[in-house]
């Protein structure tokens, strides 16, 4: 079993962080491969299509990039017609970004073609024991992250927005 302690060399090979990481990584990679759209974007749709509408700073904050970013992939994702932005009754600098039928549908889709190669390769490549472990460790994985998005909407509320720059570059936003 692993020593928790705070390790002196975080980069090390031994470390179960990395070790972590070098499990969790491919996994993810190989969820994404068949996708025809970007993590962030999905991650967009996803956010947009469970809670109905999000103002851009609302997703920069949840998809954990900037705003610029966000505007960008929103654009995108208009021009497929997954989603549409909608002006804000009382604030007309203001756009709501909704999900569209067809956002809804590729977001399924998406979620579905990510998650088949992981149900298969649960099935055919571990046993029942393994899938048990694997079940068991679902709880404390979801605790490394809880709370997550309530500490970063809390900070992105306490820290003023820097003023967009015209030659920041674009980032693509990550699921």
């Amino acid at each position: 079993m692993y020593g928790w302690g705070v390790p002196h060399d975080l980069n090390s090979d031994s470390a179960p962080t990395a070790e972590l990481l070098e499990a969790l990584l491919p996994i993810l990679h190989r969820i994404h491969v068949e996708r025809t759209l970007s993590p962030g974007k999905v991650g967009i749709l996803r956010h947009v299509a469970e809670n109905g509408r999000a103002s851009s700073a609302e997703l920069a904050v949840k998809v954990q990039v900037s705003p610029q970013a966000i505007s960008l992939a929103a654009r995108e994702l208009e021009a497929l017609g997954l989603v549409e932005r909608i002006p804000d009754e009382m604030d007309r600098r203001r756009s709501w970004i909704h999900p569209t039928e067809a956002g809804r549908l590729k977001l399924a889709e998406e979620t579905r073609t990510g998650r088949a190669w992981l149900y298969e390769a649960i099935r055919e490549r571990l046993t029942p024991e393994e899938r048990q472990t694997l079940a068991s460790a679902i709880p404390v994985l979801r605790r490394l992250t809880a709370g997550t998005a309530s500490e970063t909407l809390s900070a992105a509320a306490s820290t003023p927005a820097p003023e967009p720059t015209p030659e920041a570059p674009s980032e693509e936003p990550h699921d």
